[in-house]
């Protein structure tokens, strides 16, 4: 019996931990994201409680019925935001443009995940927008074939902050899994996914310029 009690009391303790934890972080996450950087909050807390919820919201959204992508483009808008909110500031040349071969003319024959420098810019494409749009910051752009090359690309650049392009699966796996300031933007896949998908080449300069110094930014018409 005292065993019993004391499992009993274990479990309602963790519980309610684990619940002041979540409140906490949301609260936190509330209060960032309506102040908009005017009160500096713990910001490791308030990642934890995000992360944390996430699964948690995917389970809960399962048993309601809610699309999984649906929830995921959410954990993105609200990384996206944290992100600005925490006033996050670099060198253009410490910033990463990741972006998915999808992406590229599934007819190109030139092997740009190797250099994509190798893009003739042809313009069949967004890589070679994309390209301009590295050129002009004076930013670094790779394009992937999955996480263990993205991750390569991370360690050889070792950027200070990426603007990554991929679908809300690989997108939030990626927000999750690198510990540095991303901001996400969702590919368009009018050939279904991972074939000649599409990105808005305006977005991703625009988050972009929100993560280099204003003394770099200059803005390229595409």
């Amino acid at each position: 019996i005292l065993l019993h009690q004391i499992l009993v009391t274990g479990i309602l303790l963790g519980t309610a931990g684990f619940l002041c934890l979540v409140g906490l972080g949301i609260l936190f996450l509330v209060i960032t994201l309506w102040s908009a950087g005017g009160i500096h909050t713990p910001q490791n807390l308030m990642l934890l409680a995000v992360n944390s919820l996430f699964p948690l919201a995917l389970s809960v959204g399962s048993l309601l019925g809610i699309d999984r992508e649906k929830i995921r483009a959410s954990f993105i808008a609200v990384n996206n935001q944290l992100v600005r909110t925490r006033g996050v500031r670099v060198k253009p040349e410490e910033v990463l443009i990741l972006v998915p071969h999808c992406l590229q003319w599934s007819e190109c024959p030139h092997k740009i995940t190797a250099d994509v420098n190798n893009c003739r810019e042809c313009g069949r494409c967004p890589i070679a927008d994309l390209k301009k749009l590295a050129r002009c910051y004076g930013a670094h752009l790779a394009v992937a074939t999955g996480g263990t090359l993205a991750r390569s690309f991370v360690a050889f650049y070792r950027p200070k902050a990426i603007v990554a392009v991929a679908c809300e699966r690989d997108l939030t796996s990626g927000i999750q899994d690198v510990p540095l300031p991303v901001m996400g933007v969702l590919n368009v896949r009018p050939h279904g996914p991972c074939f000649n998908t599409k990105v808005d080449v305006a977005e991703v300069e625009e988050h972009l310029k929100t993560i280099v110094e204003s003394s770099f930014s200059q803005g390229v018409a595409i």
